[in-house]
């Protein structure tokens, strides 16, 4: 990473450190001027998370999402860019909360990996198909995830229904059932395309590389993930499936997705430059 604009992810930190705990705060004791104080935050590091993308996108001429610290920098820009957008037209500080927790771990993760940005030399791994692939894969992951939160606060709403503690603070910051279900339901169906469409362009790129690809265990994961949210999706659009059950059903479909990733640096035969 070149020493100019390394200053740039370091006040990143800081800021997010700032925002996630202005927001815990704001959890604790609804603070709506904290609250507002940490969404502004949150929109700055957004801002400085672009800045650093753009600033080593042009150091490297491609878009960095080639190595294990641009991926994971870009998944982290990706959960602050859909909790921006959610919480602008739905006011959801809970979610906003959590995910950002979740993001602020990962860019303090990324501090212990090599941020060593060096072009990409080998001809194979250039060109727009292989990127977008990536980029598209990483998107749905992302969506997936808060997918997977909703049906997450979905099940422990219900929980407290049933332990009747619909009086408690925390109760009262959860959205309502059918918010959440709704939710987390548009946020599966719009992810679910954009990973079948980059594992088709993933499969192209391998076939015009004369890589083959069939016998690669993330790639067979890949398709069970894609299996396992067909079913979801076909339980909740033909079967009429809602509730508990189906946000169980999703919280088991994002294990394949965490799964998938994980393989990708273990058992994977080619995916090893991520």
């Amino acid at each position: 990473m070149a020493e100019n604009y390394v200053w740039v992810y370091d006040l990143m930190i800081l800021i997010y450190a700032a925002s996630v705990i202005l927001y815990f705060y704001d959890f604790l004791h609804s603070n709506k001027r904290v609250n507002k104080v940490a969404f502004s935050f949150l929109i700055g590091v957004w801002i400085i998370q672009t800045l650093f993308f753009h600033l080593r996108m042009k150091e490297l001429d491609y878009i960095p999402v080639m190595t294990l610290f641009e991926t994971l920098f870009f998944y982290s820009w990706i959960l602050v860019t859909l909790t921006l957008v959610i919480n602008y037209f739905y006011k959801m500080d809970l979610m906003v909360f959590i995910v950002n927790c979740i993001g602020f771990c990962i860019v303090m993760f990324n501090m212990f990996i090599s941020k060593q940005a060096e072009p990409v030399v080998n001809e194979i791994l250039q060109g727009d198909l292989l990127t977008i692939h990536i980029v598209f894969a990483i998107a749905s992951y992302g969506l997936f995830f808060i997918s997977f939160l909703f049906s997450g606060l979905y099940v422990w709403q219900t929980y407290l229904l049933k332990k009747k503690k619909i009086f408690s603070n925390i109760f009262r910051k959860i959205p309502p059932l059918d918010k959440l279900d709704q939710f987390s339901y548009l946020l599966a169906i719009v992810a679910f395309p954009i990973l079948f469409i980059s594992l088709v362009l993933g499969t192209i790129w391998a076939y015009m590389n004369n890589i083959y690809i069939w016998t690669d265990v993330k790639f067979i994961m890949s398709f069970i993930v894609l299996i396992v949210y067909a079913l979801y999706l076909h339980r909740r659009v033909a079967l009429g499936w809602q509730g508990r059950k189906l946000a169980i059903w999703n919280m088991i479909g994002f294990s394949t997705v965490v799964l998938n990733y994980l393989l990708t640096k273990v058992v994977s035969t080619f995916h090893q430059w991520i």
